[in-house]
């Protein structure tokens, strides 16, 4: 074989070198030209592409979240009514469950339950026991200090129930009136003052109950202020009090009286009020109906 000298093979290496080269130029070129040609095209390819992508992980997405880009609101609609959220009745129910068994209502329950306990130990021993009737004391005073909380708790935060509507006036009648008939039963307290005060109490809770379709009658400053003087006037009554403090207790229980009469008058003037004004209402509605 001849030998090929070392500078023609280095000059043919050389041009297929160079060769190589221009042809990789060219392709580049090509590559360059054929993506500037049609820009439109690689745009609309990678517009696929990551729409494609985007739409697989979206309903990737939406398969956790319970909603996916592109799809029409009623079938997210149906979807998430089909599926409903895993532990979605189980806090339903524990919304339902705390909307009854809140602060408010377990101090109502607490006076209901005082109830009775009060009538034992006011009525222990014959009656008469000073530590006995200390006993009842205490019970009574827990259960008036509730009733002044409950129904601010209720209030403030949101906590007014069914439930509570109606046992919060029945506890409230139910420890004022267990004591006024124990007192009035041992001779504590003339019978004439536990009959008006229960007899006001009960008819003021049954007229508004009468007139609440026209409206709610507020508790006035006068309403509370008699409250607040018949826990008072009963808390020392029901202490086995003696000398000068027997007698403070005998004219606070005047005053008590006094705010149970003129308070339950002044509720009536507002319910009278509040009826007028409802039926007018109720007139001009059906005037301007007709018309």
């Amino acid at each position: 074989m001849t030998g090929v000298p070392a500078s023609a093979a280095g000059g043919s290496s050389g041009a297929r070198g160079a060769r190589s080269t221009a042809a990789a130029d060219n392709g580049v070129a090509s590559e360059v030209s054929g993506s500037a040609s049609a820009p439109g095209e690689a745009a609309a390819e990678r517009s696929a592409a990551e729409g494609s992508g985007f739409d697989r992980s979206g309903s990737e997405r939406s398969a956790a979240t319970g909603s996916a880009p592109g799809r029409s609101a009623a079938g997210t609609e149906a979807a998430t009514e089909g599926r409903p959220a895993r532990g979605g009745k189980i806090t339903a129910a524990a919304v339902n469950q705390a909307s009854v068994w809140n602060v408010a209502n377990l101090l109502t329950m607490l006076r209901l339950v005082l109830v009775p306990g009060f009538v034992a130990l006011m009525l222990a021993n014959g009656g008469y026991d000073p530590a006995w009737r200390s006993l009842a004391w205490a019970a009574f005073a827990i259960a008036m200090i509730t009733d002044l909380f409950d129904g601010h708790l209720a209030r403030t935060y949101n906590l007014v129930t069914d439930f509570g509507k109606i046992a919060d006036p029945i506890a409230d009648k139910a420890i004022m009136g267990a004591a006024l008939i124990c007192l009035s039963s041992l001779g504590d307290l003339p019978w004439w003052v536990t009959i008006v005060i229960l007899g006001r109490e009960l008819g003021i809770t049954l007229m508004r109950f009468l007139v609440i379709r026209y409206g709610v009658i507020p508790a006035s400053r006068g309403g509370k202020l008699k409250t607040l003087t018949q826990g008072v006037a009963v808390g020392m009554y029901v202490l086995a009090l003696t000398g000068w403090l027997a007698t403070l207790r005998f004219w606070v229980m005047a005053a008590a009286v006094v705010l149970t009469v003129v308070t339950g008058l002044d509720y009536v003037r507002q319910a009278i009020v509040l009826r007028r004004q409802g039926i007018a209402e109720r007139a001009a509605a059906l005037e301007e109906t007709e018309a």
